[in-house]
Order: C-alpha cells, then sequence, then structure tokens
C-alpha cells in the first residue's frame, strides 16, 4: 500500500522529465516558434491532454521548473543540524539537490542554456522559477537561524545562493568539471563572508 504512492510519483516524474527532454531537443532542433505542443507530446508518447496536466504550454515544458525543487530545498535547509551556520546548510541543500535531479544530465542542461539564452521569453520564465525558489528557501533561513520571514539576512543569504548557483552552472558549462565541485568552490566564498547574523 505505501509503495504506490512512490511509484506513482516516480512514473509521473519519468514523464515529466521525457516531455522536458523533448521540448528541449525539438527547440533546439528547430526554434521554439516551429514546435507544437502536440509535436512535444507526440515525441514523448504522450497525448496533449497529458502534456497539460504538466505544463502551461510549450516554453514552461522548454525551461522546464521542478514545482516541488523550492520545497524541497527550504525543508532540507531547515532539517540540516542546528550547529551548523545557514550557509552551511544552505550548500547542503543545493549539493543534494543537484546530486539527486541535476548532475547526471549535463548535456541537456546545456542544451537548455542555449535554448534559453537565445529566446528571450524563455529567460524570463527561467528567472520567474529562480525568484519562487529564492522566496521558499529564504523562509526556510529565517527559520533555521530565527528572525522574522521579512528581515534582511533571509532575503540576502538566498539572493546570494542563487547568484552563486546560477554563477556556478554558467562556469560549468565551460569546464569539464562536476557541477557539485565547481558549486561547492562558489559557495565556500559565499560562506566566507556571511555569518548567521545574532538571534534576537
Amino acid at each position: 500500500m505505501k509503495s504506490e504512492p512512490g511509484l506513482r510519483d516516480r512514473k509521473k516524474r519519468q514523464t515529466r522529465d521525457a516531455l522536458c527532454r523533448v521540448a528541449v531537443t525539438l527547440a533546439a532542433e528547430r526554434g521554439i516558434e516551429h514546435v507544437t505542443v502536440e509535436d512535444i507530446s507526440a515525441g514523448a508518447g504522450v497525448s496533449p491532454r497529458t502534456f497539460f496536466n504538466y505544463f502551461a504550454g510549450k516554453e514552461e515544458a522548454v525551461v522546464g521548473p521542478d514545482p516541488e525543487a523550492a520545497a524541497r530545498i527550504r525543508d532540507r535547509v531547515v532539517a540540516h543540524p542546528p550547529h551548523d551556520s545557514a550557509v552551511e546548510a544552505v550548500k547542503a541543500a543545493l549539493l543534494a539537490e543537484v546530486a539527486e535531479n541535476l548532475a547526471d544530465d549535463r548535456d541537456l542542461w546545456l542544451l537548455r542554456m542555449r535554448v534559453v539564452q537565445q529566446n528571450p521569453v524563455l529567460l524570463v520564465r527561467a528567472f520567474a522559477g529562480g525568484e519562487d525558489v529564492e522566496r521558499r528557501l529564504a523562509d526556510g533561513i529565517a527559520e533555521r537561524v530565527g528572525v522574522a520571514s521579512d528581515a534582511l539576512y533571509p532575503a540576502l543569504l538566498a539572493a546570494a545562493a542563487g547568484a552563486a548557483f546560477r554563477v556556478a552552472v554558467a562556469r560549468w558549462s565551460t569546464v569539464d568539471e562536476p557541477l557539485e565541485h565547481v558549486l561547492v568552490e562558489a559557495l565556500d566564498l559565499l560562506a566566507a563572508g556571511l555569518a548567521d547574523p545574532p538571534r534576537t
């Protein structure tokens, strides 16, 4: 009984990933303006109706934001051992996310980056997804360090971590090195200057 939701979730994730992969590949080959929802659905072996269970349109499928990523990262920050700093908790949360969901698909990530950079409308969607993650991350940081959710420190650390992540991914696209290694270097630089604020 308990294994059913896990299997169902895995199948949903596989379908979503397949739609993203087809959307990115077709957009890279044809240009996004020449790709339809029907093309993406057929390539993934599902119906257009199934497509719309996952995405509002083809642009969202290409950008491929994971709707559960923000909550996962936030929860990991809150659950991280309390003896570590907030920066260390953020670092561990981001590295866990990379290890589980990003690092093994370098080619798709690089292809997506190229497509997004060539289409300004996609850049807007990509930034919107990043802002959602940063908001949820700031909530987790605030809870962890015991300050109000609208305090300066959580927002600043979340934004800085988001910037470090984006810079790390951009560098990763140009070097033959695992994303985790580049991200650790970026976050260690960040950690050197953002100690936890005093609790009030």
